[in-house]
């Protein structure tokens, strides 16, 4: 039998990393299977290796998958940035189309990137339904990891997806209850959340940093540092500057961002200020936009910054619960083209944008949306997180809980398992059939 193969779509920086952990997970699980020798002493089940292909990015490109194209670099948000590049996504998505057409993949893994991803679900499962007859057998799973925020907004497209998708992994507990409640038919399951095995399994840089301060006791100035209940240097904060993954988020984040520094930079003379892109095309961009002066620009490594942080001036996103597995207070804004913003605030079913407000059901990252979003009121919150220690010391401790609550080590592992056991009960299936 030939190995299962597998089509994975992520388009964003932060989705392209979590499919290529996916990836190596789903390798590990499926060699646990073992080959079930038939007549022809050639193995029944998926236990050769599996093949993965599709579009992403460097992070998948490096696990191994066969990429048509790099997807990361068209990544855009909002309504208005989707429709000046729509002929360049309308290319991408019928190349993928006819790719997965013409490879025929056991499953079809959807990673983040919920607009694009939604659509190509849609027209594979139309596609699919179309055909009929004994030549045309070919029933895909398809699989979204990481669930679109449907609870926030477009409630409606839950239903769709019902129709689309046969799993749908959730990283956020909250989730599949809600879908529970609103689609009942649709199969959801709660993984937990990828970032705590990156950041506090073995090896990760948070599981290092306590084992290192278990082993000088508690009374210890090195368990102290580790902790980060105070700053690394009261009079020289290190501020971290997370502008977005995307260039537009850096064209309209960046020229609010830079001024508020500067604000702070007039209280702490002595501060030490970083930049984090995901890759150098977006770097480059970043020195393009603005008079970057004291501001060290880093591309990749987050993790290490973040444990040298003692605050971040963050777009909204992934990044904020990065933030928050590192215990470091955060401001967090967002600014979208006007167009973009009406419609949003009208869809929205939400209080907040940034998921640790979302998980906590109040304001634990001070957020400014649009408008909002000025150097001043950035500076402001900014200050107010560095000046009193009573306050970052309560951030810290209800970063701590949202952590906390986002499940246990191995989502990799357990969204792996899910998906095998859904892929191999279509074989269990078959030879069932066979038999009859």
């Amino acid at each position: 039998m030939k190995p299962k193969t597998f089509m994975v779509i992520a388009g964003e920086a932060s989705g392209d990393l979590l499919a290529s952990e996916l990836v190596c997970a789903i390798r590990k699980e499926l060699a646990r299977f073992e080959p079930t020798p038939t007549w022809d002493y050639q193995p029944l089940r998926a236990s050769l290796a599996p093949r993965f292909f599709g579009a992403g990015g460097p992070h998948l490109k490096a696990a191994g998958v066969e990429l048509a194209f790099d997807m990361t670099v068209h990544s855009v948000t909002g309504l208005s940035d989707v429709l000046k590049k729509y002929f360049t996504f309308r290319k991408l998505f019928n190349q993928l189309y006819d790719l997965a057409l013409e490879r025929e993949p056991d499953a079809i893994l959807c990673v983040d990137f919920s607009g694009f991803n939604r659509r190509f679900a849609h027209a594979i499962r139309r596609h699919v339904n179309a055909q009929g007859g004994w030549f045309h057998d070919w029933r895909p799973k398809i699989i979204q990891y990481i669930s679109p925020q449907v609870w926030a907004s477009r409630e409606e497209r839950a239903y769709q997806m019902a129709e689309d998708y046969d799993l749908v992994l959730s990283i956020f507990p909250f989730e599949k209850s809600w879908y529970a409640k609103k689609v009942p038919r649709l199969h959801v399951e709660f993984v937990g959340n990828p970032m705590l095995e990156r950041y506090l399994g073995p090896g990760g840089p948070l599981h290092q940093v306590a084992a290192k301060a278990s082993n000088h006791g508690p009374s210890s100035q090195p368990q102290e540092q580790s902790t980060k209940d105070r700053f690394h240097s009261p009079s020289a904060p290190t501020i971290l500057l997370l502008p977005g993954s995307r260039p537009g988020e850096l064209t309209r984040h960046l020229p609010v961002m830079l001024p508020a520094l500067d604000r702070i930079h007039d209280r702490y003379r002595a501060l030490r200020a970083r930049m984090v892109l995901p890759n150098e095309r977006l770097a480059q961009l970043a020195r393009e936009l603005g008079e970057l002066k004291d501001v060290e620009l880093q591309v990749g490594n987050l993790p290490e910054a973040l444990g040298q942080a003692d605050l971040a001036i963050a777009s909204t996103g992934t990044v904020l619960m990065e933030c928050a597995c590192f215990g470091v207070p955060t401001v967090a804004l967002y600014k979208t083209s006007w167009i973009n913003f009406q419609i949003g605030k009208r869809l929205a079913k939400v209080r907040y944008l940034g998921m640790p407000n979302i998980l906590a059901g109040r304001e634990i990252v001070p957020e400014f949306l649009q408008d909002a979003a000025t150097p001043a009121n950035l500076a402001r919150a900014g200050l107010e997180l560095l000046d009193d220690e009573g306050r970052r010391k309560r951030t810290k401790e209800a970063l701590s809980e949202i952590v906390g609550a986002l499940g246990d080590l191995g989502a990799s592992r357990r969204a792996a398992r899910e998906i095998v056991e859904l892929v191999e009960s279509v074989d269990a299936d078959l030879n069932k059939n066979e038999k009859c």
